[in-house]
């Protein structure tokens, strides 16, 4: 039996280094759970381990890695359960006011959209007037772009999951038309119904779109011109930056297209799916 223990211990000791070395530094677990893991072996279990081998301990807390109880999310949850939380999140997304200034301006709030089943995940920066509008991230024109992008890859709208970092429409006072980039504290408050967002989807890949949204989850960084293409981690998911659809609709040479395409050629080729012949040569010149 204590080979077994040893294995067993042995195994969760590589899982949380593993965790620890893709970036991860809180890793959710259910209040039984952890109650279970701080009582000491059985003492007829703990005395055949020990008369092989000193007995191993696993400290819970480890650096830049702790365990952290989280009673509506285990790590494994239910389809039903991973449902439910989702909806309770976008309630309460819905009707926060923690930026009065956004809170009072805004006409809906662009939560999310897509499948909460995703292994591919776009974030972006913030709602703009027509994603204000119709309470839905990326609709306008830089949207259906997006949607074309992704419709190129072989994949839908509704297979993904896109969403901002703010919810909220950064607001524009003594302006009738145009956008503003959120600012620092605004995307700091609202971030965390994002990191919800992941941790529930959990992706296999996330797609950071423009200079904002990679300053927003990476900080301030060499910036988008020669970070995008290289891929980086976010709560211990591969992150791929590139270039904000709007980008491309006011810079359309074939060759900016193209570095688009090879960001998103890398992130098929990091989720392995089927890349065609006539999908590499996209935006090249022929």
């Amino acid at each position: 039996m204590s080979a077994d223990y040893d294995k067993l211990l042995d195994a969760t000791i590589q899982h949380l280094e593993d965790l620890k070395s893709r970036g991860v530094r809180n890793v959710a677990i259910m209040p039984e759970t952890l109650h279970t893991l701080a009582r000491p072996p059985a003492k007829s279990f703990q005395s055949k381990a020990s008369s092989v081998q000193p007995q191993k301990t696993l400290e819970l807390k480890t650096e830049n890695l702790k365990l952290e109880t989280s009673p509506a999310l285990d790590s494994r949850p239910s389809a039903l359960d991973k449902v439910s939380a989702f909806a309770a999140l976008r309630e309460r997304a819905l009707a926060c006011v923690k930026c009065p200034h956004l809170a009072s301006s805004r006409k809906n709030v662009a939560f999310g959209v897509g499948s909460i089943d995703a292994q591919l995940m776009f974030v972006g920066e913030a709602p703009g007037a027509d994603e204000d509008e119709q309470g839905e991230p990326f609709v306008g024109k830089a949207g259906q772009l997006l949607t074309r992008i992704i419709q190129a890859t072989g994949l839908s709208r509704a297979d993904v999951y896109i969403a901002n970092i703010l919810k909220c429409r950064p607001d524009t006072p003594g302006q009738s038309a145009g956008n503003r980039k959120p600012k620092p504290e605004e995307m700091a408050t609202c971030i965390p119904y994002l990191h919800e967002q992941i941790d529930l989807i959990r992706p296999k890949v996330i797609v950071a779109l423009g200079a904002t949204a990679v300053e927003g989850l990476l900080g301030k960084t060499l910036g988008i011109t020669k970070l995008r293409g290289t891929w980086k981690t976010y709560r211990g998911t591969p992150l791929m930056p590139t270039y904000h659809p709007a980008y491309l609709l006011r810079n359309q040479a074939m060759s900016e297209k193209r570095k688009v395409w090879e960001d998103m050629l890398a992130v098929m080729e990091k989720l392995e799916m089927p890349i065609s012949e006539k999908q590499k040569r996209f935006f090249l010149k022929t």
